[in-house]
């Protein structure tokens, strides 16, 4: 497969992580206990950090956004584990994390490959 299909879903992954974060703190579950800003800036701010990079095909923050999503996989399987309520969403957070991982992991094998 050519290498920007896994940049695809590199991109894919990052928006729909991003997307989902966003609409899960604000909108779909929102905390009783703790303040929305404060669930966003945990949640969404550390992907924020490399997405410069990221969109200009930096090979460093594509490792970086590689490693940058296995907590957001951590926390989707053991969401889904605990509360059945928003499990929907833990299992949607799972799936962008790993096109995220992968797409950005394999976009960076391939690019040493060539």
């Amino acid at each position: 497969m050519q290498r920007i299909y896994y940049y695809y879903a590199a991109l894919i992954g990052f928006f729909g992580l991003f997307l989902l974060m966003m609409a899960w703190h604000t909108l779909l579950s929102p905390s009783n206990k703790l303040p929305t800003a404060l669930l966003l800036l945990i949640s969404v701010g550390p992907l924020l950090l490399p997405f410069k990079g990221l969109l200009n095909r930096d090979l460093k923050s594509c490792t970086w956004m590689s490693y940058l999503s296995l907590p957001y996989f951590a926390h989707g399987v053991a969401e889904a584990y605990v509360n059945q309520i928003e499990r929907p969403y833990a299992l949607l957070e799972v799936l962008f994390s790993l096109l995220l991982c992968f797409g950005a992991g394999l976009y960076v094998y391939k690019a040493e490959k060539a």
